[in-house]
């Protein structure tokens, strides 16, 4: 029962592997320029699934942009070039690490102006608490003292 668990279980992982393998006729004769092109498929965002680059994409269009991205490689054309192209089609989303720029300056900001407003309203509510107790009147300080250590808590 186990070798035949087991053999099922080789069987599967097999067909995974095949399906999970690129094409043959889709690369280029070139190792160097194949190499180039499956480094920028990692730069390269799938516009259908978004959070994928085509190099991890099963969607057509990735293997659409795939085709684009050898041709351009093939053509001479620098890695600057491709995204540029890619970009003119598709705007700065295509690419995974965007550019920045005017319109991408919210994204990149944006995490930071939260963490100083975070710093600023820690600061601004110490100092709050700071300048309550400020206010306090010796007398005061003095009641709020024997309240505290005779309340059984």
């Amino acid at each position: 029962m186990a070798g035949g668990l087991r053999r099922w279980a080789a069987i599967v992982a097999a067909m995974l592997c095949v399906a999970a393998a690129p094409d043959p006729a889709d690369t280029l004769k070139d190792p160097a320029q194949e190499a180039r092109a499956r480094a920028m498929f990692h730069q390269i965002r799938c516009v259908v699934c978004q959070n994928e680059s085509i190099d991890d994409s099963q969607a057509e269009l990735a293997h659409d942009l795939r085709q684009v991205v050898r041709a351009q490689v093939a053509a001479g054309r620098s890695d600057a070039e491709i995204q540029q192209f890619l970009v003119s089609k598709y705007g700065d989303f295509i690419l995974l690490r965007p550019r920045f720029n005017a319109g991408t300056a919210i994204i990149w900001i944006t995490p930071f102006a939260i963490v100083l407003v975070g710093i600023g309203v820690l600061v601004a509510r110490r100092r709050r608490t700071q300048e309550d107790e400020a206010e306090l009147s010796e007398e005061e300080k003095a009641r709020l003292k024997s309240l505290v250590e005779t309340t059984d808590i």
